[in-house]
């Protein structure tokens, strides 16, 4: 017969032992433990376009307040916008460097992690003689293989698109090279491995829900897979695109396309409105514990060329302030504080630990591109606006730590207490322990 002594003494060292472990995990390299994360994402802006931005009075408030954690240093890590998405979810551009659709479903062809090709759209450059491009839509993310080397200058891949009048080619600040140990996985994944949970909130996508949309309009009304037969004279060509699958990254993965798993699916993806959508979900506090927010492409500061005036490109972009279409800038501004605020004022804000992340994912290549690589100012080597606002401790941070991308996933994987996952495992990763605090 075993003596309740003993088992109070064994009782008591097993609770210690979890003791332990969560305070190995709540003080992981600075980063507290987290209950929720929302990031916001926000779109093609650099941080001179963004700080001291009169149109951007909103953010630029919260900054001065002191009420977020300013990263001074921070950059996105490549080009385009897909890129960056992916890297930020996933640690890894997984061999894509293009704004391509998904290849929905395809069940034959191979991911880029497997045949080691990139998928680009070569707009004129010379890629460099060990690097195939490959075109098209994107094959379902899976496996485990090589992703695509991002160089600090890019004199290849999309080199001369038409919307802007100076180029940079500038990727980031420091090159990244490939990897051939890539897992297809995001932190979606992780999540789930983990019992925790997460959603893609996508303005503007319909009630029906993401699978094989690549596009809708406002509201969601129409999309790539409307028949526009009955709506002559409006043709597909003269839609304002807000809704994009190339700012939903966890669409591109062959598990969540195929459902394996019912709580890491497409089911995961839905709209701000809606029953499942973000507005219902912060209202009645049932909010998974990450929550990837896109703002439609009228509402992050993307554009579009059809657009009216509160949501026209911009009409250049040399890395200032200079040419902005300031109707644009004050549209993602006013977006930003709606959805801040009712995060604020849902009843998760007040419980646990919490952390809003605004970030923009890339510069656009702003910059003068006749200047010599080493005369360009930090700001116009893909360098962005990264605020942080945690609910448990006070704001006002700046930090000029270097950080990129992947240190943003990193220390969001920490305060979940997940593991690194592919790039965000690198020995240069720093993680955001200033800005997440916590100490």
């Amino acid at each position: 017969m075993i003596r309740k002594s003993a088992v109070l003494a064994l009782l008591t060292v097993a609770l210690a032992g979890i003791v332990v472990a969560q305070d190995k995990g709540d003080s992981h390299k600075g980063i507290p433990h987290l209950d929720h994360v929302f990031i916001i994402m926000m779109e093609n802006h650099g941080y001179q376009q963004i700080i001291n931005n009169p149109n951007a009075p909103y953010l630029n408030g919260l900054i001065a307040s002191k009420k977020v954690n300013l990263a001074t240093n921070y950059f996105a890590v490549g080009h385009p916008s897909l890129t960056n998405y992916l890297e930020i979810v996933g640690g890894s551009n997984f061999g894509v460097r293009s704004d391509n659709n998904p290849d929905w479903h395809n069940g034959t062809c191979s991911p880029n992690l497997a045949t080691g090709t990139v998928n680009a759209d070569n707009y004129g450059g010379n890629p460099p003689s060990n690097i195939t491009v490959q075109g098209g839509p994107v094959c379902p993310i899976a496996g485990v293989g090589t992703d695509a080397d991002t160089p600090a200058v890019d004199n290849w891949n999309e080199v001369n698109p038409p919307l802007f009048n100076y180029l940079a080619d500038i990727d980031g600040l420091k090159s990244v090279p490939a990897s051939k140990t890539i897992e297809g996985k995001t932190i979606a994944d992780q999540l789930v491995h983990a019992g925790l949970s997460w959603k893609s909130y996508q303005e503007d996508l319909p009630l029906s829900g993401a699978d094989g949309v690549n596009w809708t309009s406002e509201n969601g009304t129409v999309s790539n897979l409307t028949n526009f037969t009955n709506l002559a004279p409006i043709t597909s060509a003269s839609v304002v695109q807000t809704y994009a699958a190339k700012h939903n990254p966890f669409a591109y993965f062959k598990n969540v396309q195929d459902g394996t798993l019912w709580n890491d699916s497409l089911n995961n993806v839905v709209g701000f409105d809606g029953p499942r959508g973000l507005y219902t979900d912060l209202g009645s506090g049932n909010v998974p514990s990450f929550a990837f927010i896109a703002p439609s492409q009228c509402h992050d500061d993307h554009g579009r060329g059809n657009g009216d005036a509160f949501c026209a490109y911009d009409g250049t972009t040399d890395g200032t302030q200079t040419g902005l279409n300031p109707g644009l800038i004050q549209q993602g501004d006013v977006t930003i504080q709606k959805l801040v605020e009712t995060i604020k004022s849902s009843p998760v804000w007040h419980e646990g630990r919490a952390a809003i992340v605004i970030v923009w994912d890339e510069n656009d290549y702003s910059g003068v591109a006749t200047a010599p690589i080493g005369l360009f100012p930090a700001q116009n080597q893909n360098s962005v606006v990264l605020t942080v606002e945690p609910n448990y401790e006070s704001a006002g941070v700046q930090s000029s730590t270097y950080y990129n991308s992947f240190s943003l996933l990193r220390s969001i994987e920490a305060g979940f207490g997940l593991p690194c996952l592919n790039h965000t495992c690198d020995k240069s990763v720093a993680v955001m322990s200033d800005l997440f605090g916590g100490h």
